[in-house]
């Protein structure tokens, strides 16, 4: 039984710990904040920890390391716990820095361990469904895509911690959508230019970032298409959809989490029936992405005992960092009237 160390004691920590205890055993936690770590210790059966260093030297039985720190911290949680000899599996985004997050594939290479990434949204049943249908060319010459990402995150979401901080979460793309990213890099490939805008008109506080951006985006093959972002919608999470418009069809995976078929239309082909979906992470006053953390664990552990090379790699989620890397140096600042 693989035996598991979780750095970080969160909200999305809870979903890892679930989780864990139906493939492995939870050995360890750890958190900068000492009750946070013991009171997570204690739920699970665990030993707290409140520093990564006193962790990985103390539990040299260990076999991954789960990483569920802010967003900045995640590169070097993981290149000190690939170092130890464990393997990592790393919450999204893989980190926030293009040069980072390579430093973490190196470092994983060179000490012959595997980095995992949570891209749970992969699973989705709509999302299997479009993939399936592009790499079988369905759809045949694609045209261009639209991609909506329309949440809400109220100012009770950043009450002066990490979120909402340039050092720490480096903006919505990474924190909330970056999701999206991966999955228009898994179905249509690279970006190759970008034209943008941002602004922040919400002026919450303890925010340092932009609440709304639009990019006009050309992929390497030539297709183009549109990306639009806010945290600003009211109330609650309203859509979270991707569009592509092909020769042979048009299909929309939408709802709030893309977890319904919006639109179907493609030649001799029936709208299909997806199977239910999970509901999304719930954090109390907000929700987060589907839930589907059971298929990254059970993914991982088929992978370590098989020795295969992961299905989400970490140099696919190196990518989505590049993206949004790429996005953000395009974008002008607008300043809200």
């Amino acid at each position: 039984m693989y035996q598991f160390a979780i750095i970080g004691c969160g909200k999305i920590a809870q979903r890892h710990a679930e989780n864990i205890q139906k493939v492995g055993r939870l050995v360890a936690v750890c958190d900068i904040i000492k009750d946070k770590a013991e009171a997570f210790a204690n739920r699970y059966h665990a030993t707290p920890y409140t520093t990564i260093d006193n962790l990985l030297k103390a539990e040299k039985q260990l076999d991954v390391v789960s990483i569920c720190t802010p967003n900045g911290l995640h590169a070097e949680h993981s290149i000190k716990s690939l170092q130890a000899g464990k393997q990592v599996l790393c919450e999204k985004p893989l980190c926030i820095s293009s040069v980072a997050a390579w430093q973490m594939i190196e470092t994983a290479y060179h000490f012959k361990r595997k980095l995992f990434v949570v891209k749970q949204n992969r699973y989705n049943p709509g999302v299997q469904l479009l993939k399936k249908m592009l790499d079988e060319n369905k759809l045949g010459k694609i045209y261009s895509f639209q991609i909506n990402c329309f949440w809400n995150r109220p100012q009770a979401y950043y009450s002066g911690d990490w979120k909402g901080t340039q050092q720490l979460d480096g903006g919505i793309l990474y924190t909330q959508f970056s999701h999206f990213i991966d999955l228009l890099y898994w179905l249509l490939g690279d970006v190759k230019e970008v034209k943008a805008l941002k602004a922040n008109y919400g002026q919450r506080k303890h925010f340092e970032l932009e609440d709304t951006g639009a990019a006009l985006l050309q992929m390497h093959n030539n297709v183009i298409g549109t990306l639009q972002y806010t945290i600003n919608a009211y109330q609650q999470n309203m859509e979270g959809s991707i569009t592509i418009f092909g020769q042979k069809g048009t299909v929309k995976i939408g709802g709030q989490y893309l977890n319904e078929l919006d639109w179907f239309l493609a030649k001799d082909m029936d709208k299909p029936q997806l199977p239910k979906s999970n509901t999304p992470n719930q954090y109390g006053f907000y929700k987060g992405s589907m839930s589907n953390h059971h298929i990254v664990y059970e993914q991982l552990i088929k992978e370590l005992d098989e020795n295969k090379s992961q299905s989400v790699t970490a140099s696919d989620a190196a990518k989505t960092v590049e993206i949004i890397e790429k996005i953000y140096k395009a974008a002008e600042t607008i300043l809200p009237g």
